[in-house]
């Protein structure tokens, strides 16, 4: 079945993304070069492979999050920013709901979708792996802190 492309513009104007030499071109953020200019929820360790810290791009984070065992992030949300997640390696678990009664769970394999504004908290469920994500966000990495609440006040995180 051939995809329905007529609600697609098949042509536009990239001039915007052009680099000095006046070409416009695939960037390629090499391993090791990634930037650590990102914001954070407290311990998570963020770097971005496509973002506007670092290349032409302009509506697009793209980047990778590790966990230390046992981490779990501090009360949150991502501002107008859908996110999208992959679990690259270990277990996670993200709390939210009123008073972040409600979580789910995942593997290495699992994709989330985290809505703007929803306040959350993100877990690596393992006391002694590290967890490892691949997230993405539009139009940027926002993160918003805010006021946390007690590791007892989560339900099933003390004897996970």
């Amino acid at each position: 079945m051939e995809p329905d492309l007529s609600k697609y513009r098949l042509e536009g104007d990239n001039s915007m993304y052009r680099l000095p030499s006046g070409l416009v071109t695939p960037v390629v953020t090499r391993a090791g070069s990634e930037s650590a200019n990102t914001a954070d929820s407290g311990g998570a360790v963020r770097v971005s492979g496509v973002s506007a810290q670092h290349t032409p791009a302009r509506r697009l984070w793209f980047g990778k999050v590790s966990n230390e065992p046992g981490y779990r992030s501090v009360t949150h949300h991502h501002g107008e920013a859908e996110t999208g997640g992959y679990v690259l390696s270990g277990r996670a678990r993200i709390y939210f709901g009123e008073k972040f009664e409600d979580y789910v769970d995942m593997q290495e394999g699992d994709w989330v979708f985290v809505p703007p504004f929803m306040p959350h908290i993100e877990c690596n469920l393992s006391r002694n792996r590290p967890l490892t994500w691949m997230t993405t966000r539009t139009p940027e990495n926002i993160v918003v802190n805010l006021p946390d609440i007690a590791d007892a006040d989560l339900r099933d995180w003390l004897d996970r």
